[in-house]
């Protein structure tokens, strides 16, 4: 049976999917709470508000989406500031709030705006130095939980304090923790129906509760619906306002970005095609109520989604249904979370932080390009030990310049030019070669490759400045250049302007719609290459050159 809005023999495998899907985001979701600062509650509220909002609105149909190790870290960072402005986390839930809500209100923006097609364009070392920065933060900082401690705020703290560590650890702490990490890695060997996670924390935590083990716990957490936390939204200071706007956009850029990543890997299993700008809608929804609801913001999350996909999700529904599962146990079994040690969360998030960092990135960090390695390296470590807004903008910015870099030398290696006469070891084109018996002496050829861009400018001006002054004709092969900037839109017309003065007559075959729409923008053409002097291919060039010059000669 199929209705026009859902087929209904989706639905088992959506519940299932669903359910599952619940059941690992359910120890994510508390211990991501935790690890902000905000508390478990705040990571479940989160994980449901993003998990259904985002499925109902988003562009992916088997998303799951939730509280994430990168969106975590960068808001515990932004909460940790926060704090130390207002002086306690009931003052700064104004700007909490207002940060979060300006976040998930950018993502829609950044969907109407049709911004989710250029995200792809982040390059891959810059993702990967970052995501194992992120990776490397939450490990660090579940260190000291792990042991029975309160965390620094910082990685940096963490290594100051490191003495702490082994001062005044809690040997039971460490007990559990190692237990839960064993528990997390060795059970999937057994089987994979039940989440390894949620058995460690269930397991683990009885096992603290029946021994009366005396170990930090999560402590009670609200029941019932959430509430509306707008009351601060208008009673924030004005010098709070640049640090709301930039963690708000960063929150954003980041949560496309991962949101957007685990979309194509849902792509890639399920063999559909997401839609990355209804994908950001909705999970700027998502994160827009979540912020309202005092939640911790998220973004797709890998392996709920698999999760998810693997037990038999295949429609939104399934997305609707893992946020809902999650609400049930906020309604339901809120109390017992309350039991749930502090160093269990840390044996979850240890594991979690491992399998965030690239370690395919790092094994190949001896074979790929070495610009390549070095933004890796340097994001990387501006991420763990800096900012990580200055590591993401860095890492952009390096790897820009080093592929415009790699662009200019591709560019100056490819572009050539010969006389006929004396062809230096160049190849003319297979058209060209009609040429060389008729006009040896009296025509210049010039081969452009790849963009003409301010990398590459210098170099290109540099290429006509010494023509020999028996030249009379200057031919410039554009076939292969798809589009050029400004910087390169005024080099041509400087280069142009002092052929023309020379006497020098310039051609352009193969002109592509870009360029050629920019030459006459500012009246390159016609004033300084005429119409007539603009041809598609060589064999019309050599028709006009065989009257022009053979008109020259006549006249000698």
């Amino acid at each position: 049976m199929t209705t026009k809005l859902y087929d209904l023999k989706n639905l088992k495998g959506d519940i299932s999917g669903g359910i599952v899907a619940g059941i690992v985001a359910l120890p994510l979701a508390l211990a991501f709470g935790v690890q902000s600062g905000m508390g478990a509650i705040a990571g479940l509220y989160g994980a449901i508000a993003v998990g259904i909002l985002a499925a109902a609105f988003g562009g992916t149909e088997t998303q799951a989406s939730g509280p994430t190790g990168p969106m975590t870290v960068v808001s515990a960072t932004f909460i940790a500031i926060a704090i130390s402005l207002t002086g306690s986390l009931e003052n700064a839930m104004g700007i909490i709030v207002a940060t979060f809500l300006l976040g998930g209100l950018f993502q829609i923006f950044f969907g109407i705006i049709n911004i989710g097609s250029y995200i792809k364009y982040f390059p891959y070392p810059v993702i990967s130095g970052f995501m194992s920065g992120v990776g490397f933060i939450i490990i660090l900082l579940q260190i000291y939980p792990f042991a029975g401690l309160s965390s620094p705020t910082s990685t940096i703290g963490v290594i100051k304090d490191i003495s702490r560590l082994f001062s005044e650890f809690n040997i039971a702490a460490i007990g559990i923790g190692g237990l839960t990490v064993l528990i997390f890695y060795l059970f999937p060997k057994i089987t994979k129906t039940v989440p390894s996670a949620l058995v460690a924390l269930v397991t683990v935590s009885l096992i603290a509760y029946f021994l009366k083990l005396d170990v930090l716990l999560i402590g009670d957490i609200p029941s019932g619906l959430p509430s509306l936390k707008i009351d601060g939204l208008f009673n924030i200071d004005a010098e709070a306002y640049i640090i709301i706007l930039e963690y708000a956009l960063i929150l954003a850029v980041l949560g496309s970005i991962d949101s957007l990543l685990t979309s194509v890997i849902a792509d890639n299993i399920t063999k559909t095609k997401h839609n990355s700008n209804r994908e950001l809608i909705g999970q700027g929804i998502g994160n827009a109520v979540a912020g309202l609801i005092g939640g911790i913001p998220g973004a797709g999350a890998t392996k709920g989604t698999v999760v998810n996909i693997n037990s038999g999700g295949k429609t939104r529904l399934s997305g609707v249904i893992h946020g809902l599962f999650l609400l049930v146990v906020l309604l339901g079994a809120g109390k017992l979370a309350a039991f749930i040690p502090i160093p269990v969360l840390a044996g979850i998030l240890i594991p979690v932080g491992f399998n965030i960092v690239d370690i395919k990135g790092f094994k190949h960090l001896r074979h790929v390009p070495r610009a390549d390695a070095i933004v890796l390296v340097i994001v990387l470590l501006i991420t763990t030990f800096g900012s990580l807004i200055y590591a993401v903008a860095i890492g952009v910015i390096l790897a820009s310049v080093l592929f415009m870099k790699r662009s200019g030398d591709i560019a100056e290696k490819g572009t050539s030019g010969f006389t006929l006469a004396d062809l230096k070891g160049e190849q003319p084109w297979d058209d060209e070669q009609i040429l060389f018996e008729e006009f040896k002496d009296s025509i210049y050829i010039k081969h452009l490759y790849g963009p003409l861009f301010f990398g590459f400018t210098s170099h290109f001006m540099k290429l006509f400045k010494n023509m020999d002054d028996k030249i009379k004709i200057l031919i410039i092969r554009m076939d292969r250049v798809p589009f050029i900037d400004q910087t390169g839109l005024y080099a041509m017309e400087e280069t142009l302007f002092d052929l023309n003065k020379k006497g020098i007559k310039v051609i352009f075959i193969g002109l592509q719609s870009q360029p050629e729409d920019m030459f006459r923008s500012i009246e390159i053409i016609p004033n300084l290459i005429p119409e007539k002097l603009l041809f598609e291919n060589m064999d019309n060039v050599f028709l006009w050159l065989k009257k022009e010059l053979t008109k020259d000669r006549d006249k000698q």
